[in-house]
């Protein structure tokens, strides 16, 4: 029987954020709500899993969007229980109305990943791995017109600020 994944709550009842995902790591497609989606630019691939937290309404209407940090590609549908790590602060052109809107990005990490135990927030990554998720982000609107920046990153306790002000939205 399917089931409506947006209706899921956002949080646990232990607390732990819910992310459904969309498109594992590595894959080329954003599966949407698991039926084909917009393709990613050649030579892009999902660099972790891909996915939505569930009961959200982000600014631009959708879900909150969100990528995990996982050892190894899951499944599309598949809910993971996880910590939020912070938020990278992105904004485009607007498609809807004049100006620039806000596109920022939830990252988090499986609360059962041994391997992230140790990272809190986004300043514990490494340049490296910060560089290039701001850079993925930036490659998958390559060919369209929403000249995407970025404005920064923030830590978990915005991202969870965040993460509730798109449950009310949702409301």
């Amino acid at each position: 029987m399917p089931r409506d994944l947006t209706k899921l709550p956002a949080f646990n009842e232990d607390g732990e954020l819910h992310v459904v995902i969309e498109s594992p790591r590595g894959s080329g497609v954003d599966l949407g709500s698991f039926e084909y989606g917009k393709a990613l630019p050649i030579g892009l691939t999902y660099p972790y899993d891909w996915g939505f937290v569930p009961g959200t309404k982000a600014e631009d209407g959708d879900p909150l969007d969100a990528l995990v940090l996982t050892d190894v590609p899951s499944f599309p549908g598949v809910v993971i229980a996880c910590r939020p790590l912070g938020m990278l602060q992105l904004d485009q052109k607007s498609e809807k109305k004049k100006g620039r809107e806000r596109n920022d990005r939830l990252v988090a990490v499986p609360i059962q990943a041994k391997r992230f135990e140790e990272i809190e927030d986004p300043d514990d990554f490494s340049n490296r791995l910060r560089e290039e998720l701001e850079r993925f982000f930036l490659n998958t609107t390559f060919f369209s017109a929403k000249d995407p920046r970025v404005l920064g990153w923030k830590g978990p306790k915005y991202a969870e600020k965040k993460v509730r002000q798109a449950m009310n939205r949702k409301r």
